[in-house]
């Protein structure tokens, strides 16, 4: 089971790091100063990358979880 906790953490982590992402490319819109229409065309984009991230991240927890019942 240690297995599954190795491999949830990594998912976790990769998670982590999408969210980060996910945050600098918020701040470079908002660099941007873009109209309103192309500016939530953008955040639109990200949003979708955002719940990847956090289902990844969820995912992982979850498996750390189970692996650690199991253990």
């Amino acid at each position: 089971m240690h297995i599954v906790i190795w491999i949830g953490t990594a998912l976790t982590l990769l998670g982590i790091v999408g969210l980060g992402w996910c945050i600098k490319l918020v701040l470079g819109i908002k660099r941007q100063a873009l109209p309103d229409d192309q500016a939530r065309t953008a955040m639109q984009r990200v949003v979708a990358w955002n719940m990847g991230a956090l289902a990844v991240s969820f995912l992982g927890l979850i498996m750390v979880v189970v692996g650690v019942i199991l253990a």
